[in-house]
């Protein structure tokens, strides 16, 4: 449903089965057009060995600087296929008489037609550099990639959903470097920045944002201005709980689910389980005394399990209503994540019910997921996304929700003017 890139973490170029046919090794590139958010340029970096061997990556030049392995490439005459399994994309093309074409099926989630141009050096799409990159260290043995895109005036730190890094933001930051200085933070465990091992001690959301403040204190900003995308809206509620006053404002884009503000009203079935699990363990956990065991059974039995059971009941109501209906939109990446670190972030996801400080929130309701949607997906979405949007609404003072209609949920990109009106007119009221 989501367009949640952002779990998909992998940077290795893979093995691939390889044939002696013609010579495609080189730069490829194409331009995914769906009916779903904006479109997606797309570059096949193809490397013929000495053995003769071939292997490929794959990269999306608007969501990743990272690369994914590409899977099963077979070369049979002019036909050519590949998967990228990470990310569920299968590509199925042929090649031109002339060699400068690929044209074929890519499907990800549904087929479309999609053509790769034979690319050259001067002609290959790369990323837009960037000002400055470094690495700052957040813990022992722990350092963060940090993207200083420059600018100047008021300090702007952008953090990306899960599976992303700072890079997603290369072709946003630099329309807002006129006005702010502007930085980004690529989380533990993705892109460049270290990744310790993948537990919810080393990911939870309180960690997580307490590498966003270390980040903050190294580069000595004077209470910057947090937007985060998505799975991020966790770690900006962190420190809009505990440390509103190193702040001065967050900015919440399509970011105001569950992870970033809890309510019994809206439930979240992963975060829900991850407090009956924690509660599991401490009573695994040999130790403490009699009433500290006492204190935890009756959490468990008095909200922690009813909680987890009226989440599971309303998700069994969805697969009664509707067969094989997609994950809710709070919990998508629940169901897809696959990588040890992204499933450490959403076991560490915590609940944050108190956030004390100015904030912006931008909403897309509903999610603009194609016009060949069930109605029944169509309707949850808009129920979902509407009961988000309207807990921010009620619970946060003097914030301020923005609704658009049909943005996909990188509503940064499928909506960038809108968005970037929004952070201007919302920051220019910051005190």
């Amino acid at each position: 449903m989501k367009k949640m890139l952002m779990w998909m973490m992998a940077f290795a170029a893979l093995s691939v089965n390889a044939l002696r046919a013609q010579n495609i090794a080189g730069d490829w590139q194409g331009t995914v057009k769906s009916d779903v958010g904006a479109a997606r340029r797309v570059v096949l970096h193809i490397t013929k060995h000495e053995s003769c061997d071939l292997t490929a990556m794959v990269f999306r030049m608007d969501q990743l600087p990272d690369g994914f392995g590409v899977n099963g490439l077979t070369v049979r005459g002019s036909e050519l296929r590949f998967s990228v399994d990470p990310l569920h994309i299968t590509f199925d093309g042929k090649l031109s008489a002339d060699g400068s074409i690929i044209k074929g099926t890519w499907t990800e989630g549904k087929p479309l037609p999609f053509e790769f141009q034979r690319a050259t050096n001067k002609t290959v799409w790369r990323h837009p550099p960037t000002e400055t990159l470094s690495f700052i260290p957040v813990e022992r043995n722990v350092r963060l990639e940090v993207v200083d895109w420059g600018g100047t005036g008021r300090p702007v730190i952008l953090l990306a959903g899960l599976g992303n890094t700072a890079h997603i933001y290369d072709n946003f930051a630099p329309k807002l470097t006129s006005i702010y200085h502007v930085y980004g933070i690529t989380r533990r465990g993705f892109g460049e920045s270290s990744s310790p091992a993948a537990t919810e001690e080393n990911y939870s959301a309180d960690r997580l944002a307490d590498d966003d403040l270390e980040v903050i204190a190294a580069l000595k900003l004077d209470r910057p201005v947090l937007a985060g995308h998505s799975i991020a809206g966790e770690e900006l509620s962190s420190i809009g709980s505990r440390y509103p006053k190193k702040i001065a404002g967050l900015i919440y884009l399509d970011a105001g689910f569950s992870q970033s503000l809890w309510d019994a009203s809206t439930g979240d079935p992963q975060i829900d389980a991850n407090d009956v699990q924690r509660e599991l363990n401490q009573l695994a956990i040999a130790g403490g005394t009699p009433e500290q065991r006492k204190h935890v059974v009756q959490e468990l039995l008095q909200t922690s399990l009813p909680l987890l059971e009226k989440d599971l009941q309303e998700q069994m109501k969805d697969f009664q209503a509707v067969p094989d209906l997609p994950a809710t939109t709070n919990t998508a990446w629940a169901s897809r994540t696959l990588w040890p670190a992204a499933q450490a972030v959403i076991q560490g996801m915590q609940k944050y019910t108190d956030i004390r400080c100015p904030v912006l929130a931008i909403f897309a309701v509903p999610h603009n997921i194609g016009p060949n949607a069930d109605a029944a997906v169509k309707a949850r979405d808009l129920a979902e996304t509407t009961a988000h949007a309207n807990l921010f609404a009620n619970r946060i003072p003097g914030v301020r929700v923005v609704r658009i209609s049909n943005a996909s949920h990188d509503i940064f990109v499928s909506n960038e003017v809108d968005v970037l009106r929004e952070i201007d007119t919302f920051i220019a009221k910051l005190p």
